[in-house]
């Protein structure tokens, strides 16, 4: 690694802590709910919107990258993510926050897309899948602050200047600022694509690939999972312990520690464990995390279970994401796109939970979850060791 590429490190870790802002949407969307008065089904809107960009937004960013470079398509990611962190900080009715999730997963699926193959610039394609399980640690930290400083704000814990729990945009908006000026100023010296870009087309036929279609199928589970966790979690306490909302909120927080600390333990040992060893681990722990999650009642037996799908569903990403990326090293950027679409899992899965909460409550969500976790089962024969 060049000496100019290990100085852009910094930016690019900060960068990853930006992308960790979109995991807000989880308890934001259980505020908005309190606030507007709204059911499960119309709430969970909230996250299955932000990830529908995803689905749009995601392969025509590969294909960008091919015309601006990985930088400055980051560096767009970030100006769309500054503009939809102000916008809750002139009111919270249900036009601007449906305008300002919109665009927190417009600027998410274009970060997504163009960063983690950024990483693998500035590593010269060394330790990727470790390399990557790092940066999610430091989004995993701006993911698990989130429930924090908005319950801090609800609370008044911190000076919250009227803003109630939205305190969490404006903080969130400052350090957005930072990371565009310092990745801004920071050389990196990226490769020339060589060769015509691909059309849409054929980013697509790339799904055609087995262990292209069967990854992206790995992250749409993972996202869902994730997204469902967070958004349902403090639901299940309140459900079941009678906690209000702002006690259950650390449901989230508790989550993204356990994540966060899989994330940096996952760094580790994905250099030190065969890959298909630690993806067998982490998919044990979020199957015995659904069971408590269906059938506990006490508060010990929960907070095991989402403390188990916290730390299981930290590495499947970076796991699922490296197996399709060194797959095709020459259409890393096609590729990257297609598997950042699979974030969509985070729209799907939501939609599916809030209608079978409101019909049987929240033990119908995590069935919804369960579901995507015997998918992860099936995808550990595809997991390369290397």
């Amino acid at each position: 690694m060049s000496k100019t590429n290990k100085l852009a490190l910094l930016p690019v870790m900060l960068c990853f802590f930006a992308m960790g802002f979109v995991d807000l949407v989880g308890i934001a969307s259980n505020y908005v709910k309190e606030d507007l008065q709204l059911t499960d089904s119309v709430a969970n809107i909230f996250p299955s919107l932000v990830f529908f960009w995803f689905l749009i937004f995601s392969v025509p960013t590969g294909m960008l990258m091919n015309k601006i470079g990985r930088k400055n398509t980051v560096l767009l990611s970030l100006v769309v993510t500054v503009v939809s962190l102000l916008l809750p900080l002139f009111g919270e009715n249900f036009p601007i926050m449906l305008c300002a999730f919109s665009l927190l997963g417009i600027g998410n699926a274009l970060m997504q897309t163009s960063l983690n193959p950024l990483v693998s610039t500035v590593m010269g394609g060394g330790n990727l899948a470790s390399t990557l399980t790092f940066g999610q640690f430091i989004k995993a930290i701006a993911s698990f602050l989130a429930p924090y400083l908005a319950m801090w704000g609800a609370t008044q814990v911190i000076p919250s200047f009227g803003y109630d729990w939205r305190i969490l945009f404006a903080i969130y908006f400052v350090v957005g600022i930072l990371a565009a000026v310092l990745l801004g100023v920071t050389p990196i010296e990226e490769e020339k694509i060589e060769g015509k870009a691909s059309t849409f087309a054929e980013c697509i036929k790339l799904l055609g690939t087995p262990i292209v279609l069967l990854s992206f199928f790995g992250i749409m589970c993972h996202v869902g999972i994730d997204v469902g966790t967070n958004t349902t979690a403090p639901k299940i306490l309140m459900e079941r312990l009678g906690m209000t909302l702002n006690d259950a909120a650390f449901a989230t927080s508790l989550y993204f520690i356990f994540r966060t600390i899989g994330c940096l333990t996952g760094s580790f040992f994905l250099r030190v464990l065969p890959n298909r060893t630690f993806f067998i681990i982490s998919v044990v722990m979020m199957a015995l995390s659904m069971c408590g999650l269906f059938i506990g009642t006490e508060k010990w037996m929960l907070y095991t279970a989402i403390a188990l799908v916290g730390y299981g569903n930290s590495n499947i990403f970076s796991i699922c994401f490296a197996q399709a990326l060194t797959s095709m090293p020459d259409k890393q950027n096609e590729v990257s796109g297609l598997m950042i679409m699979g974030l969509f899992g985070g729209t799907i899965f939501p939609l599916l939970m809030g209608i079978a909460s409101d019909a049987m409550g929240q033990a119908g969500a995590v069935i919804v979850m369960a579901v995507g976790v015997v998918y992860l089962f099936t995808y550990i024969n595809k997991v390369k060791n290397a």
